[in-house]
């Protein structure tokens, strides 16, 4: 049976932290959500989103996009069952259910940012970036972080991401990969420009692959 994480007041968290390593590997991640302190369930981490954790020893500022989100009871023994209660009727009469439910999510690793001045920190402060696997994963018990706005704008100006992550296996990558792009469009605020170059970089990438290209750039707003 797994416990639940360790909670920290609102007060104490980041309004950025939404969860904390539970599982670590070379190449990707779950972590936990943390629960917030009103009767709510955690706020799930979009599909394709952009998130940021660390490794402590380093300083590397470690980038992944969500590939994989779930609900389950915090006993692995037993299922949830069907209720037949509002959310607000949950609240009520059974508000012991909130924290009987655990939500993880899973994020494949696609670069890593060497800190400005080789200091750790959650700042938006521009280093060195690569666009490949870092030497390490975040440790256990790391925290995750939603990445703001200018560090996905800062990571992305370069595309080599992309190979990435039409690499990642077990999910729907092309479902993936249009996500992800989707998210940094709306970030970029709807830069024409940029979307053009990845339709140019995924068509070098996919050259013998026309069905996969044409699948991802159809799920892709070009408004």
């Amino acid at each position: 049976m797994r416990l639940p994480l360790p909670q920290f007041t609102i007060d104490d968290r980041q309004d950025n932290h939404i969860g904390e390593v539970i599982e670590t590997a070379t190449t990707h991640y779950t972590a936990q959500c943390l629960e917030p302190e009103d009767l709510k369930f955690p706020s799930m981490p979009p599909f394709g989103s952009w998130i940021k954790s660390f490794d402590e020893e380093s300083g590397n500022k470690i980038y992944s996009v969500v590939t994989y989100v779930t609900t389950t009871p915090i006993d692995s023994v037993h299922r949830a069952r069907a209720l037949g209660l509002s959310l607000a009727e949950l609240r009520e009469q059974q508000p012991q259910i909130f924290a009987m439910l655990k939500t993880e999510f899973k994020a494949a690793i696609v670069g890593y940012e060497i800190a400005a001045n080789n200091h750790n920190g959650n700042g938006a402060v521009e280093g060195k970036v690569y666009q490949y696997l870092p030497p390490r994963p975040p440790q256990i018990h790391q925290g995750v972080y939603r990445c703001e706005a200018e560090e996905v704008i800062h990571f992305t100006e370069d595309l080599d991401f992309l190979r990435t992550l039409l690499q990642v296996r077990d999910i729907p990558v092309e479902s993936l990969v249009a996500a992800a792009i989707r998210e940094v469009y709306r970030l970029r605020k709807a830069n024409r420009t940029w979307l053009v170059q990845v339709g140019r970089t995924l068509s070098t990438l996919l050259k013998d692959d026309y069905d996969r290209l044409r699948y991802i750039l159809s799920q892709i707003s070009w408004q």
